[in-house]
């Protein structure tokens, strides 16, 4: 949906950010297979050792997928190599690896095993349920420690990225917000009140999200070579009537979509039964 969304809307930024991230975006579609592979071959074969390459499999992809939509919005965080006409100007391959993507990237890793272990929790029982609560426990270490390293290094190396709240103050009750939210998540959990638990997990990530755009706008991928190389809302937008399509598409297709998944959790809701023909 955001591939088709930024297609459709805002092609100078789709064009751009895969030349700069295409490395990172292709193996997010290659992990994104071998997951969905995972899934359907498990149960094909009842031998152990195919169970577990399949479970490695589907695990590694997992952790890779979120890793790696990190490391992407790392580098949208500090900017790209871009010249004239929103030509990307930097290294291939890896340069995408730098230090802070790879911070952002065990950030959002951390955030989304957060989510995670508070969804099995409402899922599962017995010994599963028991260790699942250590996981989680160890989880939410893992993400307040890494989100403070982020955060600091945001902060002391770069600043450019307040301008924008110190321009607005109000703005300011968003991260207040987002802290808030994050430091609700382990009192939940420690209360056994999952639900909400996954609930405040979810306004995290929103309210991290709005957080990098109001960082960022109007501007959506900065050129570290000269600002007017910027990529922004302005240069980067389809026609108007273009967006007047798009919206009316998003505003029958939302609630649709919300329908949807509240139709699916409904009907899969309350506890996992294990029995004979588990998967």
């Amino acid at each position: 949906i955001g591939g088709g969304a930024l297609f459709a809307g805002f092609p100078v930024m789709y064009a751009t950010m895969l030349s700069a991230m295409y490395i990172p975006f292709m193996l997010f579609l290659m992990f994104n297979v071998l997951r969905a592979a995972a899934i359907k071959f498990r149960s094909a074969e009842e031998m152990l050792w195919w169970r577990k390459s399949w479970d490695i499999t589907y695990s590694v992809s997992s952790i890779m997928i979120a890793f790696l939509l990190g490391t992407v919005l790392g580098n949208i965080l500090q900017g790209f190599a871009l010249g004239p006409n929103f030509s990307y100007q930097g290294e291939k391959f890896f340069s995408f690896l730098n230090p802070y993507a790879i911070m952002v990237g065990f950030t959002t890793l951390a955030l989304f095993m957060t989510q995670g272990g508070i969804y099995l929790l409402l899922k599962t029982e017995g010994r599963l349920h028991v260790r699942l609560t250590f996981l989680l426990k160890k989880g939410m270490i893992f993400f307040i420690i890494s989100f403070g390293i982020t955060t600091l290094y945001t902060l002391v190396f770069i600043p450019e990225v307040t301008a924008n709240f110190r321009a607005n103050p109000l703005y300011f009750a968003v991260p207040i917000i987002s802290f808030l939210a994050v430091a609700n998540v382990p009192r939940l959990v420690s209360k056994k009140r999952y639900m909400l638990a996954l609930i405040f997990s979810s306004l995290t990530m929103a309210f991290l999200l709005i957080l990098v755009a109001l960082q960022l706008y109007p501007t959506l991928l900065i050129s570290t070579i000269d600002p007017k190389y910027s990529v922004t809302i302005y240069n980067a937008a389809s026609s108007q009537k273009s967006l007047g399509i798009m919206l009316t598409i998003v505003l029958i297709g939302a609630p649709l979509l919300g329908a949807y998944f509240f139709f699916l959790y409904r009907t899969f809701n309350g506890k996992v039964q294990l029995d004979d023909t588990s998967y």
